[in-house]
């Protein structure tokens, strides 16, 4: 018997979708709102299988992102507002329209002219920033890189990243001034600068601050779990002993 083609699959998983709505009860009480949440956790749940590499963990867990895109657009069709062939045919339309290079006459010599075109069709689309459509949802060390890289498009941007670093120096030198005044709203300020800052020196470096940031906490937590295990091997209890005692572990945590 052939494989079902994708197109017929996905007929039959919006129906599945469909049924749910009409005659499950917790299906049939969500909303656009409700299920907002979950909607980030999957997202997120794809990240991790694809910083893993896990092919198959991937697999189904865009699986269960489809599940809720589905899911909006079920809901929406119930109110008339849009349905999945809506959905589709807009992202279609649009995906062309910003490929000018592939479905139309445009001529381009470089990845940075690819972008710079996308932006200025985006404006031509109605936007009235190059910085808009960067989600506020989106966690602040990826919503600054995103916020400068569109910036960068049109040119306002550093020359080099020796002169980036100059500006994190700065910010750090600000930031110790406003601790001396013992202003907190300043103090929060000029942190939140240099945060600003570092993003934007990564950003010459090429380190996403996120994913940086992230592996960053993944060491410090191995490296705690390691501290506490050796503690406990050595019947101590990290509540009694020493923050000297702690560095001690700690520094073998580091260099096994």
């Amino acid at each position: 018997m052939p494989a079902k083609k994708a197109e017929q699959l996905f007929g039959e998983y919006l129906d599945v979708v469909r049924r749910l709505r009409r005659e499950c009860p917790w299906d049939r009480e969500q909303t656009h709102q409700s299920i907002r949440h979950s909607l980030i956790e999957e997202t997120y749940e794809v990240i991790e299988a694809i910083d893993h590499q896990d092919l198959g963990e991937l697999q189904r867990e865009l699986g269960d992102l489809l599940l809720h895109i589905a899911l909006h657009s079920v809901i929406a069709e119930e109110s008339g507002s849009f349905s999945m062939e809506d959905i589709l045919a807009s992202n279609l339309e649009k995906i062309i329209r910003r490929h000018p290079h592939v479905f139309g006459t445009a001529t381009v010599k470089s990845i940075s002219e690819i972008r710079q075109n996308w932006e200025r069709i985006k404006l031509q689309e109605g936007r009235t920033s190059v910085v808009d459509g960067v989600p506020r949802e989106l966690p602040s060390l990826l919503r600054a890189s995103r916020v400068q890289e569109k910036a960068s498009k049109v040119g306002f941007d550093w020359k080099n990243k020796e002169d980036v670093w100059t500006k994190v120096e700065e910010e750090i030198r600000e930031l110790g001034q406003a601790q001396q005044t013992a202003d907190a709203k300043a103090i929060e300020e000029e942190y939140g600068d240099l945060l600003f800052a570092l993003v934007n020196y990564g950003r010459f470096l090429h380190v996403n601050p996120e994913f940086a940031l992230r592996n960053a906490v993944e060491k410090f937590l191995t490296r705690f779990k390691t501290m506490e295990a050796t503690a406990r091997e050595q019947g101590k209890d990290l509540h009694e002993m020493s923050l000297e005692e702690m560095d001690q572990i700690w520094n073998r945590a580091k260099n096994p």
